[in-house]
């Protein structure tokens, strides 16, 4: 099997015959041949398969209510008491109600709520305790006039329910259904958006060892299997967004070498998030011990995505994140706005 990483460009002095990648702000009239047993080196955009060409190049359709022609930013707020960065700052109500409002004002797109934390290590939270953390922070922002979308964080289907019951409008399952295969129903049934993530194991366990053939190669597969499978309960394409779990069962190298690949994943015909906001190899890399001190790598590293045309970021820190995606665009696009 052959996989095509296009290779993703910005520069003003665009080509004759260059593509438009996912009908975004990235072209590329060049593409990197991939298989399990190697690259096979380049091939001009004009020589991709048909159905290769499609799914790299057709325009994303908006995504609850939104353009994929510019990036876009889905806030975390995490109503727990031990997440990796942030834990206990937000758990109680009224506390994860003044950030939700601020990150708003401050430009998000999008609001990612979870009540269960993910982190290396962290174990299973039961369903009560879930949803008691989460759906009144969900109400509490729609009562407050909130509008901005707002996403359930959760793996599980009861919680899911309770949470779009009080106002949210999609789910974020990093486990792409593995974990409660209610969930993908019901997500069909509300006709409501997804992101399926790619992680190896649960989070109990999943960095204990992770070992791949090929990372960038197994983790693609594994999305497009997702895809596929909630294409088969009813999830139209369109409804999906992916992401390949930057830290979820993945050493420093394995999450360098997805980073590096990532506009591989626009071959899923999906929008692509990227949710590397504050994780340990980024504090590795850069020097910093603390997540708080991560802000300047994780916009180094959320910029190297838009850079190969990633639409969606999920992010602690949304002022500086808007802030640099503004500068962005003005100095690669000439986008004043």
């Amino acid at each position: 099997m052959e996989y095509f990483r296009p290779i993703a460009m910005t520069d003003p002095a665009r080509p004759e015959g260059a593509l438009t990648l996912a009908g975004g702000w990235c072209w590329f009239d060049r593409v990197e041949v991939l298989t399990r047993q190697g690259p096979r080196g380049m091939i001009p955009a004009s020589e991709l398969p048909p159905e290769a060409k499609a799914a790299l190049t057709d325009p994303r359709p908006d995504f609850l209510g939104m353009g994929l022609d510019r990036p876009r930013i889905m806030g975390v707020l995490n109503v727990t008491p031990d997440s990796f960065s942030d834990g206990g700052l937000f758990a109680e109500a009224a506390a994860a109600r003044a950030h939700g409002l601020a990150m708003v004002t401050a430009g998000a797109d999008l609001i990612d709520i979870g009540g269960e934390s993910t982190r290396p290590g962290a174990a299973d939270v039961p369903l009560a305790e879930e949803t008691d953390r989460t759906v009144p922070v969900i109400s509490a922002l729609r009562q407050a006039g909130i509008t901005t979308p707002i996403s359930i964080d959760t793996r599980k289907a009861p919680v899911a329910c309770a949470a779009l019951n009080a106002g949210a409008s999609m789910v974020n399952d990093v486990s792409a259904f593995a974990y409660d295969a209610a969930l993908g129903h019901l997500v069909a049934a509300r006709e409501v958006p997804v992101c399926l993530m790619h992680a190896l194991g649960v989070p109990a366990t999943m960095q204990d060892d992770p070992r791949y053939a090929d990372v960038l190669l197994d983790v693609y597969d594994y999305l497009a299997e997702c895809v596929r499978e909630a294409e088969s309960v009813g999830i139209p394409r369109a409804r999906i967004l992916v992401d390949p779990g930057i830290g979820f069962g993945k050493t420093l190298e394995h999450n360098v070498a997805l980073l590096r690949g990532l506009s591989l994943f626009h071959g899923l015909g999906c929008g692509v998030l990227l949710g590397a906001s504050r994780k340990r190899f980024i504090g590795t890399l850069g020097g910093a011990d603390a997540a708080a001190d991560r802000g300047p790598g994780t916009i180094a590293v959320t910029l190297s995505g838009i850079a190969q045309g990633v639409q969606w970021h999920r992010v602690h820190d949304i002022k500086e994140t808007r802030q640099a995606i503004r500068l962005w665009q003005a100095v690669t696009a000439g986008d004043m706005q």
